[in-house]
């Protein structure tokens, strides 16, 4: 039970380490280019960039990122490797879908291999999984050029170059090649008609002849390496890591995970190496551990070592108070009678939307791991997480820097570092200070900008859509865990993660579909926007945080310089994320998972 998240950490933290080395190796240049890659390399750099110029190459670049996937996702019915002659799609799905890819998400209003041709498949998601898997490494080395001071932070296009082509492409082909050897289909052919074992399990024909079975195929060995090294998290099934031909092993479910966790392990120790800080990169990095170690055992000691609530008996009759005007006194009874026990065993814990091939606690253990690194993929039922177990994803997403995805983890971390360190300067009377350079008031205003955008659209559109249709029409259960369904929604969108809490109705499906989820519209447009806005605000204003505090004169260190490489400034790191965290998503989680979890039958008691 415990042997495989103990694994999958142990084998990230020892493959991050080299892998560090040579991500900074190539990010500032000492390499040397094969001569026809070099010459690309050498067309594609339009010169070093200040930090605005950075920033405005990055928004035009996902710009055209945007027109690019919409406009590919349009044509689907008419472009080839459709032979299933899939349609277009609803134009808020879209709208949706393409922010989603674009901004590193993944959100699916939509089933993959249901919705989508091989050619949408080829051209949209897996083009999107690679570039805009990049663009928050890229932002991330901006930062680091310029929190050293350097005169300029490089040049975004040749940044993409770099970690497309020297990172990605290499890891991807390298995992491609292991997940054809494991069984994961590779085919431009989009359906096998194949005869089921049992005559007539898909029904029969007017004609009295069964009827066969369609499965789905395609280029799905091309799209998951990408999809699990980029933190992306968007399936080619609908069912994600849980489909039998998407995660067909053991050994495919070890490897995505592990593929996942690299490099946002990786790119903590890169921003040691590149400021020449190693020290405090390994502070910060076991930070970032100690938390996802929490996460990931909370999880399976609330899911994997405790029994489905939901099947369990409640031998004793209870009573509740609530509010009714009409009643006596104002409060009208609530007996709730007593609940038999179904006969199912439960010594393994709960297993409801677990896939059991993968071990009893790899459900519990990815739920927790692919919201700590903002990737999105599952392999199991996140709505059927028990409540306080479901706490563990819930979390990951609302810090958002347990690693996090690629650059932006390291990214958000770094506002609650500055925040950390203002706050224990202004206690003993000091300007605060970090990398040797003190933290004015404009780096402060940066950084509660780019902190406070996360809760504003999580929060926001949460209460707006809990309280009214919007919500409550699209969400599969009443109560608390409704309540939670939105809010999981919203957070994945806010944090760019893209999973879900399925039960909830937001598909609208092709064009034509006359019987779309009563409120998909409202969804698609509203988590679309969630995503844009929380995906680019949290870059933009952390970069001019640092190239407004590297062009600071260093001043000398004495003996009351908080050292950034201690125990000391590790704890207070942890203790300013989890007093932060707490202050902004207490309340939310008492409404949900926790009202969820202490309430009536069948989850009280």
């Amino acid at each position: 039970m415990w042997i495989l998240p103990l694994l999958l950490l142990l084998t990230a933290i020892a493959m991050a380490i080299p892998l560090s080395r040579y991500m900074a190796w190539i990010m500032d240049g000492q390499y040397r280019a094969p001569r026809l890659l070099h010459w690309f390399e050498q067309a594609l750099d339009s010169g070093a960039q200040d930090w605005k110029q950075y920033v405005i190459a990055l928004l035009v670049f996902n710009a055209a990122l945007f027109v690019f996937g919409f406009v590919v996702l349009s044509l689907q019915p008419i472009m080839p490797l459709n032979p299933l002659g899939r349609g277009m799609l609803a134009p808020s799905t879209i709208f949706n879908t393409v922010v989603s890819f674009m901004t590193n998400t993944n959100l699916q209003h939509y089933s993959g291999d249901q919705h989508f041709s091989n050619y949408s498949q080829l051209f949209f998601v897996i083009t999107n999984m690679f570039l805009s898997a990049a663009v928050g490494l890229c932002a991330l080395a901006a930062i680091i050029r310029a929190l050293r001071g350097d005169s300029t932070v490089g040049n975004f296009f040749v940044d993409m170059w770099r970690v497309v082509v020297y990172m990605f492409v290499p890891a991807a082909l390298l995992s491609g090649v292991l997940f054809i050897q494991q069984g994961m289909p590779m085919t431009y052919q989009s359906a096998h008609q194949v005869t089921t074992l049992e005559p007539a399990a898909m029904g029969s024909t007017d004609k009295g002849l069964a009827k066969p079975q369609t499965i789905i195929v395609g280029p799905v060995a091309a799209v998951i390496p990408i999809k699990m090294l980029g933190t992306n998290g968007g399936g080619f099934y609908g069912m994600n890591s849980a489909h039998p031909l998407e995660n067909p092993t053991a050994v495919t479910n070890f490897v995505t995970t592990l593929d996942m966790m690299l490099f946002p392990f990786a790119l903590v120790l890169m921003y040691g190496r590149m400021l020449k800080r190693l020290r405090h990169a390994v502070v910060i990095f076991s930070v970032m551990l100690t938390m996802m170690i929490g996460l990931i055992g909370w999880a399976i000691y609330w899911d994997t070592l405790q029994p489905n609530p939901g099947l369990t008996a409640h031998a004793v009759s209870r009573s509740y108070d609530i509010p009714s005007p009409g009643a006596p006194g104002g409060k009208q009874v609530i007996t709730i009678p007593p609940v038999a026990a179904l006969p199912v065993e439960q010594h393994l814990g709960n297993l409801e939307g677990k896939e059991l091939r993968f071990g009893t606690s790899a459900g519990a253990t990815f739920a927790a791991i692919t919201t700590d690194v903002t990737c999105g993929a599952v392999n199991a039922e996140h709505d059927s997480l028990n409540p306080m177990a479901a706490l563990s994803p819930l979390i990951g997403m609302w810090i958002n820097c347990v690693f996090g995805g690629k650059g932006v983890g390291m990214i958000n971390l770094l506002l609650f570092l500055i925040i950390g360190i203002f706050l224990a300067g202004q206690m003993v009377g000091r300007t605060p200070e970090y990398l040797g350079r003190k933290v004015g008031a404009r780096e402060m205003k940066l950084a509660m900008v780019a902190l406070l955008v996360h809760p504003i659209f999580i929060l926001g559109p949460t209460g707006l859509f809990a309280a009214s249709d919007w919500g409550t029409k699209a969400e599969s259960n009443p109560g608390a865990h409704g309540f939670t369904q939105i809010t999981y929604q919203f957070s994945s969108a806010s944090a760019n993660n893209g999973s879900a809490f399925d039960g909830l109705g937001t598909t609208y499906g092709f064009n034509n579909n006359p019987t779309p989820s009563p409120t998909a519209v409202q969804w698609d447009t509203s988590t679309g926007l969630v995503m844009m806005f929380s995906r680019y605000l949290p870059i933009v204003a952390p970069i001019a945080m640092a190239a407004n505090l590297g062009r600071k004169k260093r001043t000398p260190e004495t003996l009351g310089t908080m050292r950034d490489n201690t125990l000391t400034f590790g704890l207070l790191l942890l203790g300013t994320i989890a007093i932060i965290g707490a202050l902004l998503f207490l309340p939310v989680a008492a409404l949900g998972p926790l009202a969820e979890h202490l309430g009536p039958i069948p989850f009280g008691g």
